[in-house]
């Protein structure tokens, strides 16, 4: 048994037909194929992202998804590898090779230098045990829209041209945490191209605000509008300042409107203060887990668990 890269074309025809019915989110076969062949083809996938399958011989007997990010935790760069998308087809299951793949990765992953490889549980989380993973701080918030206060502020929708200060806002947050996901330009592209599709909230309308001052942007909210769950889920806020701060709970009450409640991914430690006190539980999926490889991964994700604060928005969901 081998890894072997997936070129697109084999993926398309050999694995998205088969786990359609588990991503595609209510999205067409050839919606759903033609979203991940967009993902392939930008810049951040034709640099940052490659399909992988465990094969013997000719038969392909599991894969899954590889993204690379890079994690700063402290003043050092750690490089990671996200493990997506783990799937065996039904005629190879309890076999263990969807086990044996990711411990091969991770072997050819310590051997290209990599610190951590990551991923998003949405099983029992022993599965990953064996293979080195640990589970960190993963829980969900509710908030009900009319404890929001309602400041008088003038909120706009998010336009192409409001990006750049979305990110000086989004980084100017991040300086203030102990560690988090780096985000280049290109995985600015990757967030911006998955949000444009729909793909983390298939039924809902995505709905991003900001408040501009002058001509910068002051605060942003990222999200989408779940009518079907009377609900705005959050996926991301930013500010650039103390005063840009308090705007959030005011932005976050216009996201939801009519809705009577914002829920979603528990915000990051750095920026959980700036909401109410909210409803809090842990999350049955989406599970953050993280394998490290290298000795500074071993003492990161120490101090990581040890913290026992939530430490990645669910744009960095993958």
């Amino acid at each position: 048994m081998n890894l072997k890269n997936i070129d697109f074309e084999t993926y398309a025809s050999e694995v998205l037909p088969l786990t359609a019915a588990l991503w595609a989110g209510g999205r067409s076969a050839a919606r759903y194929a033609a979203h991940v062949a967009e993902i392939a083809r930008s810049g951040y996938g034709r640099r940052h992202y490659r399909t992988v399958g465990l094969y013997d011989g000719d038969t392909l007997l599991a894969s899954f998804k590889r993204y690379e990010r890079t994690v700063r935790a402290g003043s050092q760069r750690l490089q990671a590898i996200g493990i997506g998308a783990v799937f065996t087809p039904e005629a190879f299951r309890g076999r263990g090779y969807a086990s044996a793949m990711l411990a091969m990765e991770m072997d050819r992953a310590v051997g290209e230098g990599i610190d951590l490889t990551y991923l998003f549980s949405d099983i029992r989380p022993q599965f990953y045990t064996p293979l080195g993973f640990v589970a960190l701080p993963s829980r969900s918030m509710s908030v009900r829209a009319d404890a929001l206060p309602a400041t008088r502020v003038e909120v706009a929708r998010l336009e192409e041209r409001d990006w750049l200060g979305v990110a000086r806002c989004f980084d100017l947050g991040e300086r203030h945490r102990a560690w988090a996901f780096v985000r280049t330009p290109l995985v600015w592209e990757w967030l911006r191209l998955r949000m444009r599709q729909g793909s983390e909230h298939p039924q809902s309308v995505e709905t991003n605000l900001v408040v501009r001052r002058r001509r910068a942007i002051a605060a942003y909210v990222l999200g989408a509008r779940a009518p079907q769950h009377d609900a705005y889920i959050l996926d991301e806020f930013g500010f650039a300042d103390t005063e840009a701060a308090a705007l959030i709970p005011a932005l976050l009450r216009s996201a939801a409107g009519d809705l009577q409640r914002v829920t979603g991914w528990l915000p990051v430690d750095s920026a959980r203060d700036v909401l109410p006190r909210a409803s809090i539980r842990k999350r049955s999926n989406a599970l953050f887990m993280v394998a490290p490889l290298s000795a500074a991964a071993k003492r990161w994700v120490k101090v990581a668990a040890e913290a026992k604060q939530d430490g990645v928005w669910s744009t960095d969901h993958i």
